[in-house]
């Protein structure tokens, strides 16, 4: 076994120079970020949805689809604050399938890894433009951080990459909200220290650097459901997961103690339609337990188009070629759903 090497990549700052972010719009991520920010922290009682694609496999689709959510902001802006998925990066349990736009800028074609940098953040990039919304995306590979650290106003942590040092110690030098998920065994206690982690600063190895970190007081977890030993998805949304979340978070030493509920992947056993009873059930959990409306601060969807999923080359516009997710009649509906209860 060997390494081959095919090409060296542009730098984070070659991208952005051929790609920059407009002064202008640096002042809308800065005064989103502070919104964000500020939920987190509990100096704002709006609420999160984090809502899009499974992977953003199409720009034009996925912006359009970004788009879409402007007015519903707009319409929901005293009591929510909606963060786009813009998913350029997607982790693979085998290693095998779609690995997304960030690996394969066309999903029939074989990777090409310069061209999927600059695909990963001209799409960032024209989302913003064109929405006036900055958007969440998964930090599968740390390395990539810098092609789009000043885009993303959320940042998602993996099941399977919530347990890697160097995960944990980049995202310590974040500035943006970071949500890490439970592993896909369900352990809390793995997720909280993944917290502590990345809320303390740390000294580092980082892009054939040595850095330090200040340490990310915006670090939450995130609830995504777990995999049984028996291959079975077991939840960990109701009542009785969030209160024991609750008082595992008292007995450490964390700042800001939040939560995100992701409802799909394991909490729904990837039926995409129970999103909807599921995002209303943790709802009305918040209104009961004054605790668990202190620490969710929000919702995690699939949502696309189109709903449902298709297989690579089917060519419809607007739908999953991933996980199956919500259409956008029924998503429209619960963001309205959701303003209501909230």
């Amino acid at each position: 076994m060997s390494f081959t090497y095919l090409k060296q990549l542009p730098s984070p700052e070659e991208i952005k120079q051929d790609y920059p972010l407009s002064p202008e719009l640096q002042s809308l991520k800065q005064e989103r970020d502070r919104m964000i920010s500020d939920v987190i922290t509990g100096n704002d009682q709006r609420f999160l949805v984090i809502i899009g694609p499974c992977s953003a496999d199409n720009e034009d689709s996925v912006c359009d689809y970004v788009s879409r959510l402007t007015s519903l902001q707009e319409k929901t802006a005293d009591k929510l604050i909606i963060i786009p998925r813009i998913y350029t990066n997607k982790p693979r349990t085998t290693g095998e399938g779609y690995k997304g736009i960030a690996s394969q800028p066309d999903p029939e074609k074989e990777p090409d890894m310069v061209e999927g940098l600059i695909a990963m953040r001209k799409m960032h990039l024209r989302a913003i433009k064109e929405s006036g919304l900055t958007c969440a995306d998964e930090m599968l590979y740390p390395e990539n951080w810098g092609y789009v650290e000043d885009l993303l106003s959320y940042v998602a942590i993996g099941a399977r990459s919530v347990e890697d040092q160097q995960h944990r110690l980049t995202v310590s030098g974040f500035d943006v909200a970071s949500g890490m998920k439970n592993p896909t065994s369900g352990d809390f206690s793995v997720m909280l220290n993944s917290v502590y982690a990345a809320q303390r600063p740390h000294h580092f190895v980082y892009r054939g650097f040595e850095v330090e970190t200040s340490g990310n007081p915006l670090t939450h977890v995130v609830l995504r459901g777990a995999v049984s030993k028996h291959g079975n998805s077991t939840q960990n949304y109701h009542y009785e997961d969030l209160i024991r979340l609750c008082e595992m978070y008292e007995k450490m030493d964390l700042i800001n103690p939040a939560a995100i509920v992701d409802v799909n992947h394991s909490n729904s056993g990837k039926k995409f339609k129970e999103q909807i009873r599921i995002v209303k059930e943790v709802l009305h959990n918040r209104q009961v337990s004054g605790d668990i409306f202190r620490m969710v601060k929000g919702v995690m969807i699939e949502s696309y188009i189109e709903e449902g999923c298709q297989k690579i080359g089917e060519h419809i516009y607007g739908k999953s070629i991933t996980d199956p997710c919500l259409g956008w009649a029924d998503s429209e509906r619960l963001i309205y759903t959701i303003a209501e209860m909230c």
